[in-house]
């Protein structure tokens, strides 16, 4: 057995989302051959990625199908995150690859419960994430993550630069939210342009270092704080979150229409639709279509967007969210499947993204 031989067997495999074999993507390292034994590795898009298995087996069956029945195959995997970034070293974030935006037409859709549990699963599936919550109205992250009266230190960047706030670290992530800032008895009373001056600060005067992913949970609608945003760093794409209902249908079908905008121009991810359907705890095979069915899955469908997942509404992820404890890291099993597979669904659209979309920006607008 060679090396040659190995690559060639390999050239069969597929990566399953960018339509090219995992040679010709430069995504084997490292082949060692020991007599029988094979061992190599393979570079993923994603940590997160859910296809590993899928990946795994087509390797082993392509050595010994083609090489020899006998073959002792071991296939171990590392992660390149990839990144579409036109400013990759600039000021803002420079060590960012990407920048997740989470957004709803509309509040009450549980975008906060959606963002959380996306940049959880994204750590436990060996990432570096960070959560920047972006609601500077009705922030959520200190109640979610069980940090509420904790506040970030500051650390001195050096070379006579100003000082940088440091998120805090809860679960593997890293954490930054106007609740860790003001006193959460008291109401964020701002105009427009000093929550958009708040937003810049978690932007640029935030020590986030290396993060394979930044998600923002940004507030509903469509307003200063996603423009300023938008402005500020360049945003890989968004995730949209809805509820099957017409209201939220409806709100959210302007949520996608403002990142379609010319002058906008920001890649929609995928849609998910969060409270799909009601699963008591005692009738874990039943479902109860409370808000109706499938209106975010046929609203994917209309606009030709990648349908994320459906997240079913059930006690535990409320629980999770008001203990500090969110469900991605509790013992619900059935409830953080289906975040897995929502964030497995997004980090492979974020992926494909980056392969055929052209590089994100920051955007430019005159007003």
């Amino acid at each position: 057995m060679t090396s040659e031989q190995v690559l060639d067997a390999l050239r069969n495999v597929q990566e399953p989302d960018l339509g090219q074999d995992i040679v010709t993507l430069n995504m084997v390292k490292d082949i060692v051959i020991d007599g029988n034994a094979v061992s190599f590795t393979v570079v993923l898009t994603t940590p997160a990625c859910p296809m590993k298995d899928m990946i795994r087996s087509a390797c082993t069956n392509a050595v010994r199908l083609l090489i020899s029945k006998e073959a002792k195959v071991t296939v171990n995997f590392t992660a390149n995150t990839s990144s579409n970034r036109k400013d990759a070293g600039d000021v803002v974030m420079p060590r960012v690859k990407n920048i997740i935006a989470v957004v709803s037409g509309k509040g009450g859709v549980g975008k906060s419960t959606i963002s959380a549990n996306l940049a959880l699963a994204f750590a436990r599936g060996g990432a570096k994430v960070g959560l920047m919550d972006a609601d500077i109205y009705g922030p959520s992250v200190p109640i979610m993550f069980g940090v509420r009266g904790e506040r970030p230190m500051m650390m001195n960047a050096g070379n006579g630069e100003k000082g940088m706030i440091v998120p805090l670290e809860r679960f593997g992530i890293k954490l930054m939210s106007i609740g860790l800032l003001v006193d959460e008895k008291n109401a964020v009373v701002w105009r427009g342009p000093m929550a958009s001056s708040a937003i810049r600060q978690f932007a640029t005067d935030v020590y986030w270092d290396e993060l394979d992913y930044l998600v923002i949970d940004m507030p509903p609608g469509t307003g200063d704080i996603h423009l300023t945003l938008l402005q500020t760093v360049p945003v890989t794409g968004v995730v949209v979150v809805t509820t099957p209902q017409e209201v939220a249908l409806a709100d959210a079908k302007k949520a996608i229409a403002m990142f379609g905008q010319a002058q906008i121009k920001v890649p929609i991810i995928g849609l998910v639709e969060n409270m799909s359907y009601f699963t008591p705890a005692e009738l874990p095979d039943n479902k109860y279509y409370i808000f109706g069915k499938d209106g975010g899955k046929k609203l994917a469908e209309e606009y030709d967007l990648p349908f994320l997942g459906q997240i079913p509404l059930v006690q535990s992820i409320r629980e999770g969210g008001d203990s500090g404890i969110p469900v991605m890291v509790s013992d619900d099993h059935i409830t953080r499947a289906a975040m897995e597979e929502f964030a497995g669904n997004t980090a492979r659209s974020i992926a494909m993204r980056n392969a055929k979309v052209a590089p994100s920006k920051v955007v430019e607008m005159m007003a």
